[in-house]
């Protein structure tokens, strides 16, 4: 039997990393460690100090990079990461060059800096904390910044904005690579949500929390609970209690989304896990997750991944989450 090779993530670690942002990675990846090596590296191996009160110790320079399938820059608390030289020089600059053309890179928070100083941005979609949109854009106009999203996904380059969005990130990788179940699992394992939408709002004025008459929460749960039937927004708000305009702004503000994409997404996850952990036909699989046809699926999964059910199927149906 030929032994599979790992997937190499490389973690950039730069002084004042966030250690939540760099133990996410480490975490999240490591939960199917028997399909991902994690390595960190930096640009000048030794004692890095962190944002926190202790400091690390990276053995690994950017030679890792040149190996790396999968480059992740997670953000700093460093001042000089907004005086970044443009294009990158130093150090920093030559461990980005030490990358291949064609690996993977993302960030986290403001790593993005990294990335569009580095060139590898302009011209594409990006995201990155809020609070630093309005000096990304003076610094990076030729970035496509989006400041309202959890993450974009741009083929080979991806970003996420702060904190537990890398979370987000993380978790979308993984199911890119290995399907809906692996990530499901992953995140269950550490007690996170299994999927949240890259195009979320970054920014929740009110968060998800009780179940009174100002919440939209027992709805989603019926709504989680009732895929395969129409949900039409009349029959929503009336289950809420509330006007139509009032259920969508309340639930707006709960989710960062309108109940419409909330709903198509929960849809879309239940297919993903039909297609991967049942022989159902594709007709079924659209019945039960709420598309209704077998060509409604189709279309959605053409949209949202670019592969037929049947091309998701031989993909991800195989390996066990």
């Amino acid at each position: 039997m030929i032994e599979r090779a790992l997937h190499r993530v490389a973690v950039l670690a730069r002084p004042g990393v966030l250690p939540m942002e760099f133990g996410l990675v480490h975490e999240l990846f490591r939960a199917v460690s028997d399909r991902y090596e994690i390595i960190t590296c930096a640009a000048e191996p030794g004692m890095i100090r962190t944002s926190g009160d202790f400091s690390i110790v990276v053995a690994r320079g950017p030679e890792v990079l040149a190996s790396a399938d999968t480059v992740i820059v997670p953000a700093t608390h460093n001042p000089d990461d907004h005086l970044l030289d443009v294009p990158l020089t130093g150090p920093l600059g030559a461990a980005m060059d030490a990358i291949r053309p064609g690996t993977r890179i993302a960030s986290i928070c403001t790593g993005a800096f990294v990335l569009a100083a580095a060139g590898l941005l302009d011209g594409r979609p990006a995201t990155t904390h809020w609070k630093y949109a309005d000096e990304f854009r003076r610094m990076f106009p030729k970035v496509k910044l989006d400041p309202s999203v959890l993450y974009t996904d741009d083929g080979d380059v991806l970003t996420s904005a702060g904190g537990a969005s890398g979370i987000d990130l993380c978790l979308h990788l993984i199911r890119r690579d290995h399907g809906a179940a692996v990530a499901a699992g992953v995140a269950r394992q550490n007690m996170v949500p299994p999927h949240r939408d890259g195009g979320q709002a970054q920014f929740i004025r009110q968060p998800v929390t009780g179940d009174g008459e100002s919440s939209t929460a027992a709805v989603r749960s019926w709504m989680a609970d009732h895929l395969d039937q129409p949900a039409d927004l009349e029959h929503l708000a009336r289950r809420a209690s509330m006007s139509k305009r009032t259920f969508t702004r309340r639930f707006r503000a709960e989710t960062g989304m309108s109940p419409l994409q909330w709903l198509n997404a929960q849809r879309l996850d239940r297919a993903r896990w039909l297609l991967e952990s049942t022989d159902i036909p594709v007709d079924d699989v659209a019945e039960q997750s709420g598309f209704g046809t077998g060509a409604a699926l189709r279309l959605r999964l053409r949209e949202t991944l670019g592969v037929s059910p049947t091309a998701y199927r031989s993909t991800f149906s195989a390996r066990p989450a």
